[in-house]
């Protein structure tokens, strides 16, 4: 019974290509630790990390003379002691004396597309590892990269790190990670998931601002492939959402002026934002006093109310933005005719000779009514000092929004009086 015994361990131990061991009792266990699945691309190599263990009585048998063969079904593809006979081409990377069967198959085809299993064969010690079979998929389109996160949703100014990767399964040509465009910082690295199948990396890293939201930003995967035959590239891509506060708040107006005083004027607030800004607010800036004048992106408003500088301020959820002050110049609906008029960049001073010192009251309250016509058109009048022998009065007109100061001079030609009729018939053309 003990030399049945031995010679069954021995059949065991020896055993053929077609035979695994049936009683862990008699032949010991043996198991390998290998990817479930790869994928590779056509014309490249695929490195299978690999590794496995033995009952620790074989640990002596596994010495120089193991030798590694990848099967296929009951066919060898490869066989690490003859690699010129091999199926598929390729190089035992690992050590077997340390229990490392990692594996480089070159120049993958469609038609390798199967199911392996790895084979142990030494002096001694000869084991079909069976445990773990390894699928590979050989493809013409390389494998998408993926984007983590996969959305990009933040506000502005938030510090953001988007994480490229793309399977790398020929360590001697692992693809090439680029990004659309250049946002920041980009790190890169080879790493390694659980099933020890290797990754390429490329971490980019930047501040998101308004100028990156609603733009695309895209990791672009480029294989060589080791056969030489031309490059594949594949991409992903994700939308930037960036919320930020109302920009560039603009006003534009409609017509753009100088329009009559008794017109309507169009004004328009416009800004970039987002979230979309959900209220829209109009200021008349006067004197220092910001004084509200109407709201809504859109405003109609006669021409007499924006004579003075105004503004709109947009907000939305994080805050607010607010345009540059604008003016329009507003015409008066007074026509001044057979008048002598003067511009000049300094003021004037005009002498009037009084015929009777009665006539005083009437020169005063004709300069009255004056004071109210360009009041009307948002001017304003400065009347000078009049004595009873002779008047020094200055008119200057003031004209809101324009560099120059406008000068109206009231007189006669031919004459170095101004009559009281002279000043009735005024009244009448100004009105």
């Amino acid at each position: 019974m003990a030399a049945a015994l031995t010679v069954l361990l021995i059949g065991c131990l020896l055993q053929s290509e077609f035979v695994s061991c049936v009683s862990a009792a008699l032949c010991g266990w043996a198991e390998v630790f290998i990817p479930k699945t790869i994928e590779v691309l056509s014309g490249s190599c695929v490195t299978i990390p690999c590794s496995f263990d033995v009952e620790d009585t074989y640990n002596s048998h596994l010495d120089e003379t193991c030798r590694a063969l990848w099967k296929s079904d009951q066919t060898v593809v490869f066989d690490s002691s003859n690699p010129k006979s091999n199926t598929i081409q390729g190089e035992l990377k690992g050590d077997l004396k340390r229990k490392d069967c990692s594996t480089t198959l070159n120049n993958m085809r469609p038609d390798h597309s199967k199911e392996y299993f790895l084979r142990v064969e030494c002096n001694i010690f000869k084991h079909n590892l069976l445990n773990q079979k390894l699928h590979i998929s050989v493809t013409d389109v390389p494998p998408t990269p993926t984007l983590t996160s996969s959305t990009l949703k933040v506000k502005e100014g938030t510090s953001v790190s988007l994480k490229c990767s793309a399977p790398a399964p020929c360590l001697s040509h692992p693809p090439a990670l680029t990004w659309s465009s250049s946002l920041g910082h980009i790190q890169e690295s080879l790493q390694e998931n659980l099933d020890r199948t290797k990754v390429q990396t490329s971490v980019l890293n930047f501040n998101a601002s308004r100028i990156h939201h609603g733009k695309e930003i895209s990791c672009t995967a480029v294989y060589n492939k080791k056969d030489g035959s031309p490059k594949s590239s594949v991409s992903t891509s994700l939308t930037a959402d960036i919320s930020y506060p109302p920009k560039n708040t603009t006003v534009s107006v409609s017509p753009s002026g100088p329009v009559p005083e008794n017109s309507r004027v169009t004004l328009i607030c416009s800004s970039a934002a987002n979230p979309a800004v959900r209220s829209y607010t109009w200021y008349r800036a006067d004197g220092g006093q910001e004084t509200v004048m109407g709201t809504g992106h859109v405003l109609d408003i006669a021409a007499s109310e924006v004579s003075s500088p105004f503004f709109c301020k947009a907000e939305n959820d994080l805050g607010a933005g607010r345009s540059n002050t604008r003016q329009i110049e507003v015409q008066c609906m007074y026509q001044i005719s057979n008048l002598y008029v003067l511009y000049t960049l300094m003021g004037l001073t005009v002498s009037i000779n009084l015929l009777r010192s009665s006539d005083q009251q009437q020169i005063l309250v004709t300069i009255l009514y004056l004071d109210i016509v360009f009041a009307i058109c948002g001017h304003q009048l400065q009347r000078g000092v009049i004595t009873t022998s002779n008047a020094v009065a200055t008119v200057a007109l003031h004209t809101a929004g324009h560099l120059f100061v406008k000068i109206l001079l009231l007189t006669v030609l031919g004459s170095n009086e101004l009559h009281v009729t002279t000043l009735r018939n005024l009244i009448t053309k100004f009105t």
